[in-house]
Order: C-alpha cells, then structure tokens, then sequence
C-alpha cells in the first residue's frame, strides 16, 4: 500500500464518520418533524368541536342578554309609572293638605289669640 492509498483511506473514513455524526441530527430532526405533525393533526381534531362549544355557550350568553336587557327595560318602565303615580298622588293629596293645613294653624292662631 502506498501513502496515497492511506491518505485515501483516512479520507474515507473521516467522510463515513462525518456523515454518521451529521446523520444523527438529521434522524432527530426527522422524528422532530413527525411529532409535529401528529400534534398538528391532534390540534385539529380537538379544535373543531371546541369552536362549535364556544359558539354554543356564546349564543346561549347572547339570549340571556337579550332576556336581561328586556328585563331592564321593563323595571325602567314600571319606575316611571310609579313616578307618574308619585306626582299625581301628590298634585291629587299635596295641595288640600296644604290648604288644610294653612285653614289649621289659622284657626289656632284665632283660637290661641282669644285665650
């Protein structure tokens, strides 16, 4: 054997031991790849019904907001109603007790000046 045949040699191998060195990574980066795919695909099996849920339950919060502002409206209606009230109760009994009042203290006044 000569020196170029050995030279060829450790060339050879240094190129074998390279391409095992650089083919772990590679085998790596390959079940990497599939791990990824196979959550990939999980993540969609699962997103699916989890969006139709959520669209579920935001449709349900939506009608018991509609059901809460039919509810407002109605208490804001029946405190308008017991304000009207409230004012015609007093327009109604206010003004007699007031006058009332005055014809009262009137004849006190009268009935305590005699005394």
């Amino acid at each position: 054997m000569s020196g170029g045949d050995i030279a060829g040699i450790v060339i050879s191998g240094a190129i074998a031991l390279l391409v095992l060195l650089l083919g772990v990574p590679l085998v790596k980066l390959g079940r990497l790849i599939d791990e990824s795919a196979r959550t990939v695909k999980i993540f969609n099996n699962e997103l699916e019904p989890l969006l139709d849920e959520a669209k579920t339950t935001l449709s349900e919060a939506n009608r018991q907001l509609k059901r809460i502002d039919q509810i407002t409206e109605d208490v804001e209606q029946v405190t308008e109603n017991i304000n009207s009230m409230v004012a015609v109760f007093t327009a109604s009994v206010g003004a007699p007790v007031t006058k009332l009042v005055g014809v009262v203290q009137g004849v006190l006044k009268t009935f305590g000046k005699k005394r």
